[in-house]
């Protein structure tokens, strides 16, 4: 008999959504959250499908429990046979045993269950596999598991335990009078309880002056813990025979797998539970993973907010550099005065407009060298402004994604790459800069075509025009006093006077504003590729907010499933 279609294929989308749930941040909760979502993964591949596809299959019970608890002597025992082996030396059963009649061995040969692990049916441990042993021991109907301890000092070894005993229809819990008591078995109850798992604990090595209280108190520690409905079985410490426990101390929990290997009604009933448990412990867990993807979203968002602040601080710090005439210091005054021609342009500060634009031209056709040295001296300003402010951001991204969650992990090792510009910065930015300053000169191109005045303005050159605009743009009183205003100030307003006699006073407007705007975008465009490089590291999580989502949609589509059955 098997689950209808389509709560099976509702599962199997709810595992995909889980399997693929974006975890790619180091967030506080992201551990927990990837130890969750590997669970259900497990859970729903190495047990819940099989099971609803195959409800008649043999019961699998896992005995599992505390380092040296005797689960493999008690095995042996139960059976009567040396199925598998104990160890002296610890950890011991590295790999699993699974035990099963010969009329069942094909039901566990395959990949029904736990199909991750490789099978082999030789002597010996098989890494990361599953030994099979078939034996007339056990009747058909049920299969036991030999399975790592819970507590092994070796992380690999719990792992697997932690797996097997997911993918188990019952749980043999095996523990000691000394040991029962310990933290990591009840963390496991506890989870068979949350999952309604089926559940027998086996109190081993108990001394048999103690059963009576031992057992008493292990019983009520159950009942507490919401597990009073779980057999106790209490097996004394007595002297082995020939390897075996006596056969008093084991017969009780014989006939009672037996039972249960025998009774398909009881097993039916034990599948049944551990299935709806399993099954109706999906919400809570899924919903747990799906906090940890809304977690990496939120995570993401704070750090894309902190680079985006650093890079916006960046892009203002442009924009005021080159609007607080800052810019016209240095190389670039001395360029302008050596293209203006410092003292005749103040002496002509009072004369007519017409003269000064027949003195501009003829300065200007007579010294074609120094609009260019002009070009030159603004564009390696304009590059050292972008690139000082692109390094400044890329620092003060990385600080800051050094103090928040999920950061730290993203630039460790790579601080000093990620905080200055990118190799392909510079070049870059000399190329729009560059681009920029051609794409003023064609602004002057295109507005003087067409115009009674362009032969005069041709006769000046396009070059020397286009310096008047380009550093009009960047002269303003902010940032210039004393001579560097009269110099800069003054003679872009008189080489502006020039320009609107020829184009007129709203059209210069227009040019320098188009200047301006053009070159606010590039810088804007440099800056953006910069900032990239920290988005490209966010891409582990660009998925999270739409994964949570699909999360609780597989999981409400699972619940409908459910109730359709």
């Amino acid at each position: 008999m098997t689950a209808p279609v389509l709560l099976t294929d509702a599962l199997q989308e709810l595992r995909d959504a889980v399997a693929a749930a974006p975890l790619g941040l180091a967030t506080p909760g992201r551990d927990a959250t990837a130890r969750t979502a590997r669970a259900v993964v497990d859970q729903v591949d190495d047990y819940l499908l099989p099971r609803l596809r195959d409800l008649d299959a043999p019961l699998l019970a896992v005995v599992g429990g505390s380092t040296g608890a005797g689960k493999s002597t008690l095995v042996n025992s139960v059976l009567g046979a040396r199925v598998t082996a104990p160890g002296v030396l610890r950890p011991t059963t590295r790999a699993p045993v699974l035990v099963c009649s010969p009329v069942d061995l094909p039901a566990f040969s395959g990949d029904r269950v736990l199909p991750g692990m490789p099978r082999t049916t030789g002597e010996g441990d098989v890494a990361g596999g599953l030994r099979l042993v078939p034996t007339e021991a056990l009747p058909p109907g049920l299969a036991l598991i030999d399975a790592p301890d819970v507590d092994s000092v070796v992380e690999a070894n719990r792992d697997l335990a932690g797996q097997l005993l997911s993918a188990a229809d019952l749980w043999v819990f095996v523990t000691t009078a000394a040991r029962y008591a310990d933290a990591v078995p009840w963390d496991l109850l506890r989870t068979a309880q949350e999952r309604g798992t089926a559940l027998a604990v086996v109190l081993d090595r108990t001394p048999p002056e103690a059963v009576s209280e031992v057992a008493a108190d292990l019983a009520a520690m159950l009942q507490r813990g919401g597990l009073g409905s779980a057999r106790l079985f209490v097996v004394e410490e007595r002297p082995l025979h020939d390897g075996f426990l006596p056969e008093a101390q084991v017969a009780q929990l014989r006939d009672w797998l037996r039972g249960l290997a025998a009774d398909q009604e009881q097993r039916a009933a034990v599948v049944r539970q551990t299935l709806a448990g399993a099954l109706e412990s999906l919400d809570g867990r899924v919903a747990a993973v799906a906090a940890g993807v809304e977690e990496q979203a939120a995570t993401a968002i704070a750090l894309r907010d902190a680079a985006d602040a650093a890079y916006d601080g960046a892009r203002q710090a442009v924009g005021e550099g080159v609007g607080n005439g800052s810019l016209l210091r240095g190389e670039v005054m001395a360029r302008w005065q050596d293209f203006v021609g410092t003292g005749e342009w103040m002496r002509s500060l009072q004369s007519r407009v017409g003269w000064l634009r027949d003195r501009l031209g003829a300065a200007l056709s007579g010294r074609p060298s120094t609009a260019d040295s002009l070009h030159g001296a603004l564009e390696s300003g304009v590059e050292t402004l972008l690139r000082s402010e692109a390094e400044r951001a890329a620092d003060r991204t990385v600080t800051a994604w050094r103090s928040l969650p999920g950061g730290g992990a993203l630039v460790a090792g790579r601080e000093v790459e990620l905080g200055t510009v990118s190799p392909d910065f510079a070049p870059a930015a000399a190329d729009e800069v560059r681009d920029w300053q051609g794409y003023v000169l064609e602004l002057v191109r295109e507005e003087g075509a067409g115009k009674r005045s362009q032969a005069r303005l041709l006769s000046w050159g396009v070059n020397g025009a286009g310096a008047v605009v380009m550093v009009a743009v960047f002269a303003s009183t902010a940032g210039l006093s004393g001579a560097e205003l009269a110099i800069a100030g003054g003679t872009t307003a008189v080489g502006q006077r020039v320009l609107e006699a020829v184009f007129g006073d709203a059209a210069v407007r227009a040019l320098a504003a188009r200047a301006r705007a053009d070159l606010d975008a590039r810088a804007d465009r440099l800056l953006a590729a910069e900032e990239d490089r920290f988005d490209e590291l966010l891409v582990v999580a660009e998925d999270a907010p739409d994964a949570a989502g699909r999360l609780r949609a597989a999981v409400a589509a699972l619940a409908a499933a459910r109730r359709s059955a």
